[in-house]
């Protein structure tokens, strides 16, 4: 945990030393998950997700930004619409933690040297490093532990946001995550003696989303922006 930390400070100081606009806050919202065990509704918050976020503004209309979200991905087929599903009944806890960066872009200016009123929707995508755990799910369903494993996912997010004042922003967004493994449910063990276990749909890897409120406090000195 205290090297997500140390890393987004590094970052943060980072921005500081060079940047024009900081913005620096708090995510709070819901987790849920979508793959081979429970609902596959693609906006269903299950579980709380909280974290950090950092922004480095460099023009009104994108910016850099960086994060840290942890939360539980949870999931039940007995709350799946699938017959079959709810049949099996198998259900998992996963910790998750990721590790975000990337561009954030606005549809309109949103140019913080100004004091008025002012919103935009926005989108935002990079690359996300994801620590979780190792599952499986033994034949009469109960799930393990196996290990914690790390992997990538790709983040898609949608929002909008406006400025309360002229130091906080508030924003509203949801966030699908293409992640690059298939066993964030325990369907898919990568251990040799637990492939037995395995089970779904081994051609797709699974999604979860992020939907929620941010909150950021702006800083720093305000010259003009640059042209690039």
């Amino acid at each position: 945990m205290n090297k997500f930390f140390y890393l987004f400070f590094m970052l943060f100081s980072y921005g500081i030393s060079h940047a024009q606009i900081h913005e620096i806050g708090i995510f709070t919202g819901g987790s849920n998950y979508i793959g081979d065990v429970g609902p596959t509704s693609y906006i269903a918050p299950n579980k709380l997700a909280l974290g950090i976020l950092y922004k480095w503004n460099k023009s009104p209309r994108h910016a850099y930004r960086f994060s840290y979200t942890q939360t539980t991905l949870y999931a039940n087929d007995f709350d799946a619409k699938e017959a079959s599903r709810k049949q099996r009944g198998y259900a998992f806890k996963n910790s998750l933690k990721e590790l975000s960066a990337g561009l954030e872009f606005n549809f309109f200016d949103f140019n913080l040297h100004e004091t008025k009123f002012k919103f935009t929707p926005y989108v935002f995508s990079g690359l996300n490093f994801i620590f979780h755990d190792e599952l499986y799910i033994n034949t009469v369903g109960d799930t393990y532990k196996d290990k914690t494993n790390n992997s990538l996912s790709i983040p898609m997010i949608v929002g909008i946001k406006a400025n309360l004042n002229r130091r906080f922003i508030i924003g509203m967004e949801v966030g699908a995550r293409y992640s690059f493994t298939d066993n964030l449910d325990g369907s898919y063990p990568s251990a040799t003696n637990l492939q037995t276990y395995r089970f779904g749909n081994i051609n797709n890897t699974d999604w979860y989303v992020f939907s929620g409120l941010t909150l950021t406090y702006t800083f720093g000195e305000k010259p003009c922006y640059c042209a690039f």
